[in-house]
Formats: structure tokens, C-alpha cells, sequence
């Protein structure tokens, strides 16, 4: 409810004097903690994040392990004073301060990972925070909250479900300092607007629409499985998945049949069961987008492969990968964040840096070859915030990332996404007497 959505903000502000004058080596202590927490406790967070989320059990274990990471890491780092004048005039000194209250709304692709992303660094830097898990993936994130009451001081980590109707209210807070979102583009320019009236600090990481360009000098049987694991892991349901693959002429087919192949053989079932490729979709908004996606495909001339529905309750979907389609059809022009590869033909490299360019996204992609200063000169030309080589959704926390065009504004991860939840305070003493 409101009021209770009320009463986090207003304790986390009441938390926050006395947290962000606690030494950063305690406050990175009870990160640290927070990440023990979730050792402890993987099995149980996993099965609940599978049984919310949809995703099979050994990716719930290993989105756990991965939170816990991330906290790890971000509990190692640190913000240095810098001094950036010493001289006979002056000596200018530049800090960075705690923001205040901090919220962190989570997508229901990957609830304990991105609430990690948040926790961490709102933490470190000396702010408190309030996480909003997404009403459809509330319970590991409330569990969460449960284990870690007595570790964390009262008001400092604050959880609030809500039935979608709390964003507004948090976001246009007086009293909240900086939202740091993950989702979609247009809960992003929401949450823009809300924020406006407060100048508030922003950290929105949207969707993409990420592009794999596969060139013709791959070895097609090596390259293929990846290709599939970079579009079909979580379901699709990544934000940096590979969503358009662009594949040049002279091996169009055989990578398509070779990507048809590993779609026939993937096992869509209950997350819990063993041997499960893919789950379900999440929520059935998301499913029916998907199933129209694929219908307005086969209505535009595209050929799909797979995309059945299983006759079973649940959002199921068998992985679709879909032949002759081009820009202009809504399946290559719209963010998917389902099982589909839509395939689209090129064969001019130039030609295929336009094409891959002329979208309002601009997250992440990918170039594949077996002729590393090709690819090179194409990945260099692609306008996203993270572009891979030979490889896909290659994060870690160690590595910044950012949205370029509407895929975002400001930073995660690395010391740059650290530096987002602070102020730059300067402190310039003159030298003389005054």
C-alpha cells in the first residue's frame, strides 16, 4: 500500500545520518554478510526464484551465485579521495558523498541479480535503499529480506511489493534521492517525467533489441550453440539477449537449420524438472506479446520454425527461430523478450553496420568471425553500450555497463557504477591567509 510504501522511505531516511557516517570498511562488512546470507541460504532461493520466475533450477542456482558475487566484488570497492590540485594557491580535494535514499525497482527476469546490482553499491557508497522486486517476482527478494533483518541496521534495506501501482509514488518521492530501474524503455521515460520535478538522480537500464552479426568465415557447428544460448537463455527474457541475428548469405541456411536443429531437441518443461532447457514465459502479458510477435511474423512472410505452444496450463512455448524476415516487420523492429531468433540476411559488411544501427535501442551486441581484425573494424562501428567478439552477454562486475540511445541513461557495474550512487563533493582551501 501507499502508506506502507510511506513508512520504507520514511525509515530508510531515518537510517540514513547514521549509515552514511559508518566507515565504509563496516558498510562493506555487512555487504559481505548480506552475500553470506545468500550462500547460505542458495537452495532455498533458487527453488522459490524457479518456482516465481519460471527458469530452470540450475539457472535460479546460478543467478543466485551470481548475486552473491557481485555483492562480493562491490564490497572490495572503495571511493578514494582525490586531490586534483596541491600547489602554493590552493589545495582542491574531491570526495564522494552518499546520495540519501536510494530506490531500486527490479524486472522479473533476474529478481536476485538485479537487486544485487542495487543493493551493492547504494550500500558501499553510504545510502539507503528501498527495492521494489516486480509484482510478479516478489517472493525471493522478500525472502531475502527476511534472512537478512538482523544483519543489516533497521531502515537501511527496505523491500516493498506492490500490485504495480507504488512506482509512481516512489519515484516522485521528495524524500528519495536517486532511482536506479531496470525495464523497459517505456517505464524509463515514466520514471524520467516522475523524477523531473526533483531533479532526481537517475540510473535507468532499459530494454535492447542486441544484435549478433555472424559473418561467413564462422565454423557454422561451433558458432551455432552459442548463438542459441545468447538468444534462448532465461527464455529470451534477458535484456541483452541476441534479438536480431544477422547472418550473411553464403551460410544463412546452414546456420538456420543448424539453430532449427538445437530448437528441436531443447526440452521446454517445469523449471524444477531435470534436464529442462527452457521454462515457461513469466507472466502471461509477456506470453500473449510473444505468440503475436510470431503470428504478425508468419503474417509478414517470415517462416517459422518451432513457436508451438504446449498443450499444458503455463505460459510454454517451444523456441522459435524464424527465416526471411527483414527491418520493418515488427519481430525485427520490437524487443521480443521471448525464445525467438528472428534471422535476417545480409552480405555487405558496410551495409550490415547501417542496418544494425538504425534502431532506437543500443544495449548491447555481438560480431562473430573467425577473422578477429574484421570483426574488429565492425564491432567498433556498432552503437551499443557493450559490443562482444566470439562471444555474448559477457558481464561482470568488474565491467561497466551502459545503454546507448533509449537501451538507458548512466552506468552499472565497475567503479563507474559505484561513482552513480554519490555526489562529487569538492572541498578547495586556499593557501594564503585569509
Amino acid at each position: 500500500s501507499i502508506d506502507q510504501a510511506g513508512e520504507a522511505v520514511k525509515a530508510a531516511t531515518a537510517a540514513f545520518p547514521a549509515w552514511s557516517r559508518t566507515p565504509i570498511e563496516k558498510r562493506q562488512a555487512i555487504v559481505n554478510k548480506i552475500a553470506d546470507a545468500l550462500n547460505a541460504n542458495a537452495a532455498e532461493l533458487a527453488r522459490i526464484l524457479t518456482a516465481e520466475q519460471g527458469k530452470p533450477l540450475p539457472e535460479a542456482q546460478g543467478e543466485i551465485a551470481w548475486a552473491e558475487g557481485y555483492l562480493r566484488h562491490t564490497a572490495t570497492m572503495s571511493l578514494e579521495m582525490k586531490v586534483v590540485q596541491d600547489d602554493a594557491a590552493a589545495r582542491v580535494e574531491v570526495r564522494r558523498m552518499p546520495l540519501g535514499v536510494v530506490v531500486g525497482i527490479v524486472a522479473w527476469n533476474f529478481p536476485m541479480l538485479l537487486a544485487a546490482w542495487k543493493i551493492g553499491p547504494a550500500l558501499v557508497a553510504g545510502n539507503t535503499i528501498v527495492i521494489k522486486p516486480a509484482p510478479t517476482t516478489p517472493a525471493a527478494t522478500l525472502k531475502l529480506g527476511a534472512l537478512i533483518k538482523d544483519i543489516v541496521p533497521p531502515g537501511v534495506i527496505n523491500i516493498i511489493a506492490d500490485d504495480n501501482d507504488l512506482g509512481p509514488y516512489l519515484t516522485s518521492h521528495p524524500a528519495v534521492a536517486k532511482v536506479s530501474f531496470t525495464g523497459s524503455v517505456e517505464t524509463g521515460r515514466k520514471i524520467m517525467k516522475s523524477g523531473a520535478d526533483t531533479l532526481k538522480r537517475l540510473t535507468l537500464e532499459l530494454g535492447g533489441n542486441d544484435v549478433a552479426i555472424v559473418l561467413d568465415d564462422v565454423n557454422v557447428a561451433e558458432v551455432a550453440p552459442k548463438i542459441f544460448e545468447a538468444a534462448m537463455t532465461n527464455c529470451g527474457q534477458v535484456c541483452i539477449a541476441a534479438k536480431r541475428i544477422y547472418v550473411q548469405g553464403a551460410i544463412y541456411e546452414e546456420m538456420a537449420a543448424a539453430l532449427a536443429a538445437i530448437a528441436k531437441d531443447a526440452v521446454v518443461d517445469d523449471g524444477s524438472k531435470q534436464g529442462t532447457r527452457l521454462g515457461p514465459l513469466q507472466n502471461k502479458a509477456q506470453y500473449d506479446k510473444v505468440r503475436s510477435l510470431l503470428d504478425s511474423a508468419r503474417k509478414q512472410g517470415g517462416t517459422v520454425i518451432g513457436g508451438e505452444t504446449l498443450d499444458r496450463p503455463g505460459y510454454f512455448l517451444r523456441p522459435a527461430i524464424v527465416k526471411n524476415v527483414k527491418e520493418g516487420t515488427r519481430i525485427v523492429d520490437e524487443e521480443q523478450f521471448g525464445p525467438i531468433a528472428p534471422l535476417i540476411r545480409f552480405e555487405d559488411d558496410d551495409d550490415v553496420v547501417r542496418r544494425a544501427n538504425a534502431t532506437q535501442y543500443g544495449l548491447g551486441g555481438s560480431v562473430w568471425s573467425s577473422n578477429p581484425a574484421r570483426a574488429r573494424k565492425i564491432a567498433e562501428q556498432i552503437e551499443a553500450g557493450t559490443v562482444w567478439i566470439n562471444q555474448h552477454i559477457a558481464i561482470g562486475p568488474h565491467i561497466p555497463m551502459a545503454g546507448a540511445k533509449q537501451s538507458g541513461v548512466g552506468v552499472e557495474q565497475g567503479p563507474e557504477g559505484l561513482a552513480e550512487f554519490t555526489q562529487v563533493r569538492v572541498l578547495s582551501i586556499a593557501k594564503s591567509a585569509a
